[in-house]
């Protein structure tokens, strides 16, 4: 009888979820654990601040800066050149999320000729790991780190944000999905629910699935 393949990591890997979820902190520490390659999204839009502050066009211009970007950013990964693996903290499709809850009809029309262009020139992650948290966590949490444009977020924005996301990855398929809500799991100061996921990740995602960590005793 033939031996079964051994079960080999993902060589990429993106997290993805909401504002404040714990994407970035997430990434660099699995990068650090798993001795990945660590890809972090840009956040340095010129436009941000006066799309919080809600000025007419702004939320066109943001969008189309971080389409841009981040087209940039994704589409030479180089993959078969460094033997790591690569962790980047967001998902190409993030971008459209956000299009979709911030502009209008006819500047949506302009930008899904963009990302339909963009979107097939980029390779699309081996494992995703999608992060879940209530907006009141959410918000709990930008309260105590955010920027100060952030704070500016209202709570039905916040509340929308967290819905697109889950109407997003409720339909997922692109790829493997690990789905952790992180609601009541802190991977930097229970290294327990740390060491779990690390574990969980040693072996195959297929589909869809849950990280459900035992929490604290």
């Amino acid at each position: 009888m033939a031996a079964e393949p051994q079960f080999a990591p993902p060589r990429y890997m993106a997290i993805e979820g909401p504002i404040r979820v714990g994407k970035s902190t997430l990434a660099r520490i699995l990068a650090d654990r798993l001795h990945a390659r660590l890809l972090a999204d840009r956040t340095d839009n010129p436009y941000l601040g006066d799309f919080y502050a809600e000025k007419p066009g702004a939320a066109f211009r943001a969008q189309m800066h971080f389409l841009l970007m981040r087209f940039r950013q994704l589409h030479d990964l180089a993959l078969e050149h460094d033997p790591r693996p690569l962790l980047c903290d967001y998902l190409f499709e993030k971008d459209r999320i956000f299009a979709a809850l911030t502009l209008t009809d006819e500047e949506l029309k302009v930008y899904e000729q963009y990302y339909e262009y963009f979107r097939p020139q980029l390779r699309t992650p081996d494992l995703v790991i999608y992060l879940q948290a209530t907006p009141a966590v959410l918000r709990k949490r930008m309260k105590k780190t955010a920027a100060a444009s952030e704070r500016e977020i209202s709570d039905a924005y916040l509340e929308a944000v967290v819905e697109a996301y889950e109407h997003f990855f409720v339909r997922y398929t692109g790829s493997d999905l690990l789905v952790i809500n992180t609601s009541e799991i802190d991977f930097v100061e229970r290294h327990e629910d740390l060491r779990e996921l690390l574990r969980r990740l040693s072996e195959p995602v297929k589909g869809t699935q849950y990280f459900l960590p035992l929490g604290p005793a």
